[in-house]
């Protein structure tokens, strides 16, 4: 029997163009740089303003004389050798004795280790993505789910947590060891693993951290006590191995890349209680759609030869959008980082991190009207440079929690307070959290200990026991 049914339903979709323009909000200025680079190397109507580069020949032309120099003046040149040649481009006095040399960072090192590997390129890729979103530290600290998006996004295709896992297992067997690590537990927890797992104090150490690390990390020695069956003694030589370990797989020097120098997005400039918000590179000028040329090809191109016209069509509509949406980039972002700078207008003009205000994406959304997705991407991976330093865009955005006199509060000044008091503390008796929750009440903060032990954990600061083996 054939019947027929009316339904009413609500579908959500998502165009692929506006895909595109959310995985080009995502980008910095030197990715957007290097897409620019590619599309006009890929699109023959789009066409790049060289007027810049013809104003730098031009000065390079009038500031560098080369003199001529034959064939026969190169043979008989007495060249000195390469130490001589090399301490002529420095003052005597300040000449090194040595040639400097390019050192690798720690991504690049982990990268070289995997090229070595025999695997799938699915895989590959995936490993090599997760290096280059490793902290510092050379910890993998961001959720797995989040990752997927951000490498769905960048690859145009649906990346499955389940591949960022295997990924990430792929990346921790690497050297240094712990990394691309989650946490600090799992950090010292892939360093016991590579050792001799059979003496007991490493097997006592596992066991603490695979069951206990939270009553670890509250102190709760007494419950450790009864659950590991083990004595005042034997707990300490457990702690003492841990003390030992390395709390991230990279040193803060060999952590960060010397040789790379952050460019921001923004300059954030004060003209007595005015705010100025200006880009630092403007890319929407230095491209443009070459209408000439697409009207030359339509007019030799024959109306019978259908796929040169719609190849003509579609690179000509594509570069349309492409310029459009450098365009719609950069409205995008000036209109959001107003928005920042009005509601941390104190913030900006102080430097003062205490003066940083609760925000988060909503905040944003409801002063510029854009959606929440949009304000996340341009927000990521970008850095403003102002009168204090460099700061990213990211650490603007914080809860709020209220303090005794009923004021709301921005969590990061809280996270300041701590690690004021834990940087100035005897570093041989550090401070709990109970006597951490009793400091910041004197500084008119009620904060309950766990919440305490939360940001600690969030600034990646050890307990108190731990950090008392470790000075």
């Amino acid at each position: 029997m054939i019947t027929q049914q009316q339904s009413q339903r609500q579908q959500f979709k998502i165009l692929p163009q506006q895909i595109q323009l959310l995985n080009l909000y995502f980008l910095n200025s030197l990715e957007l740089q290097q897409r620019i680079k590619n599309e006009l190397e890929e699109n023959p109507f789009l066409e790049a303003n060289e007027e810049k580069a013809a104003e730098a020949d031009t000065k390079l032309s009038k500031d560098t004389v080369q003199d001529f120099q034959s064939e026969e003046e190169h043979m008989y040149d007495d060249r000195p050798d390469y130490k001589s040649d090399y301490q002529n481009y420095f003052d005597a006095e300040v000449a090194p004795n040595s040639a400097i040399v390019n050192v690798p960072t720690f991504k690049e090192n982990v990268k070289q280790q995997l090229h070595l590997l025999d695997l799938k390129q699915e895989d590959r890729e995936t490993a090599e993505y997760i290096i280059d979103i490793l902290s510092p530290q050379g910890l993998m600290d961001r959720p797995l789910d989040e990752v997927a998006d951000d490498m769905s996004f960048h690859f145009q295709n649906v990346i499955s947590e389940e591949r960022i896992k295997r990924g990430l297992d792929i990346v921790q067997s690497l050297d240094p060891i712990g990394i691309g690590a989650r946490n600090i537990q799992e950090c010292l927890l892939i360093q016991l693993r590579t050792m001799n797992t059979k003496r007991p104090d490493i097997k006592c150490a596992i066991k603490l951290l695979e069951n206990h690390y939270n009553d670890l990390m509250h102190r709760q020695f007494e419950k450790i006590h009864h659950a590991l069956k083990v004595d005042d003694e034997e707990l300490r030589v457990v702690l003492n191995l841990i003390g030992k370990l390395k709390f991230y797989p990279v040193s803060d020097t060999s952590g960060h890349d010397q040789k790379n120098t952050i460019i921001p997005d923004f300059i954030i400039t004060n003209y007595g209680d005015n705010i100025q918000v200006s880009l630092v590179s403007c890319k929407a000028g230095s491209v443009f759609v070459n209408q000439s040329l697409h009207d030359q090809l339509a007019n030799q191109v024959s109306q019978k030869d259908k796929t040169a016209s719609q190849y003509i069509k579609s690179k000509l509509s594509s570069a349309q959008w492409f310029v459009n949406a450098v365009k719609q980039r950069e409205d995008t972002m000036m209109r959001i980082m107003q928005c920042i700078v009005e509601i941390q207008h104190d913030y900006f003009m102080e430097g003062d991190i205490r003066l940083l205000k609760p925000m988060v994406l909503r905040n944003i959304s409801d002063i510029s009207g854009l959606d929440i997705s949009t304000i996340s991407r341009i927000t990521s991976n970008k850095y403003a440079e102002t009168h204090f330093g460099l700061i990213y865009l990211k650490t603007l955005f914080s809860e709020g929690i209220a303090d005794k006199k009923g004021e709301v509060i921005s969590n990061k000044v809280i996270q300041s307070v701590i690690e004021d008091f834990i940087r100035s503390e005897d570093k041989k008796h550090p401070y709990t959290d109970q006597q951490l929750v009793n400091l910041l009440s004197l500084k008119g903060y009620n904060i309950a200990r766990r919440t305490i032990a939360k940001y600690r954990e969030q600034m990646q600061v050890p307990i108190a026991q731990i950090r008392a083996v470790w000075a």
